[in-house]
């Protein structure tokens, strides 16, 4: 049963690390991030916020998913990449609603379902990362 916990919380992590580090690959990388900005991040859409707000924050998501994806997928300083990504889906959540009320849950959803859990359980039970392979050396 230990060992179902390990594996099913390195699983959870690594989805979730794979899902965010991808999508960051794609926005630094594949598109750009000034591309990203120039099509999902328009003024028109998204009035009531002033532009240098809207570029913090194509930036902001763009490489914390990447970054917090990398930390998440090696196990390293994991609560700290969670507490970004969790700020990334927050401020998803409210840019989607100011764009359309009625959007894509499944923008966030599948995330914060992943996203939650890792806060909430045990970190002992991360034992397959570079954290607790640090943890366990100081012991």
């Amino acid at each position: 049963m230990d060992t179902n916990k390990k594996i099913g919380l390195l699983t959870m992590r690594l989805l979730l690390g794979f899902i965010f580090l991808m999508q960051g690959v794609g926005k630094v990388f594949s598109w750009g991030v000034e591309n990203v900005y120039k099509s999902g991040f328009s003024s028109e859409k998204y009035e009531i916020l002033p532009d240098f707000l809207l570029y913090a924050t194509a930036y902001y998501t763009s490489y914390t998913e990447l970054l917090g994806g990398l930390l998440l997928v090696i196990g390293f300083k994991r609560d700290w990449a969670l507490y970004a990504l969790a700020v990334v889906l927050v401020v998803v959540t409210f840019g989607h609603g100011l764009e359309s009320p009625i959007w894509d849950l499944s923008n966030v959803m599948y995330r914060a379902i992943l996203l939650i859990p890792l806060l909430l359980l045990p970190k002992e039970w991360d034992a397959y990362s570079l954290d607790g392979l640090v943890s366990s050396r100081k012991s």
